[in-house]
């Protein structure tokens, strides 16, 4: 049996667009399939969308201007600080646009997840779905992995597939990853939050719901 948590697992979510991710995580906590307390959304980006979601669902949203910072790592500290002030204890990357810094990979070392629209190691960085059309691939997908200090190299914790069908564009295969990606996600945070992952070299190893 999967110990219960005397409080919820308090989640931090950085995005810099639209938030569907984000949306999906709420949706799975308000509809009672995420134990979990999404207590900050911050955003490199004073207009993103992200940041509107997370206020009409009454969680604080803060945006946290890169321009104010002289370096990457000054400004990553400047997340991290609001990170603590919320007593964050997992941190999603949701559409966050911004390569996060050895020091923020460090402070919270197995405890950063993000959500990638391919199927890693394959296709890592931008524009996944447009390299899987060009290497004509028969099945893209998303993966959910652990960040690490690289680019989309972290170890993984779960992937979902996609076909690729012959007559896919960039927009129709993204929509359908898209997808897959709302599902995933929530499910990712909730085998966490569980305490049901441990990290073994390279490997995520997932233990059972007895």
């Amino acid at each position: 049996m999967t110990p219960t948590r005397a409080e919820p697992l308090r989640i931090g979510v950085l995005a810099s667009g639209r938030g569907s991710n984000l949306q999906a995580i709420v949706d799975a906590i308000e509809g009672g399939r995420l134990d979990c307390r999404l207590a900050v959304v911050v955003s490199d980006r004073a207009d993103c969308q992200a940041l509107d979601r997370a206020r009409k669902h009454g969680v604080e949203a803060v945006f946290v201007d890169p321009k104010g910072y002289a370096d990457r790592e000054t400004f990553d500290r400047a997340v991290l600080a609001v990170l603590a002030e919320h007593r964050v204890e997992l941190v999603c990357l949701a559409g966050y646009m911004r390569i996060v810094t050895p020091i923020f990979v460090r402070a919270l070392s197995g405890r950063i997840m993000n959500i990638h629209p391919g199927l890693l190691p394959a296709f890592p960085g931008l524009h996944a779905q447009r390299q899987a059309l060009e290497h004509g691939v028969k099945v893209s997908g998303a993966t959910v992995h652990f960040v690490d200090e690289g680019v989309d190299t972290g170890p993984i914790i779960c992937q979902a597939a996609v076909p690729v069908r012959e007559d896919d564009t960039e927009e129709t295969l993204a929509a359908r990853i898209l997808e897959q990606e709302h599902q995933l996600y929530p499910r990712a945070i909730r085998l966490f939050a569980e305490g049901r992952l441990s990290i073994v070299g390279r490997r995520v190893l997932v233990r059972a719901d007895a």
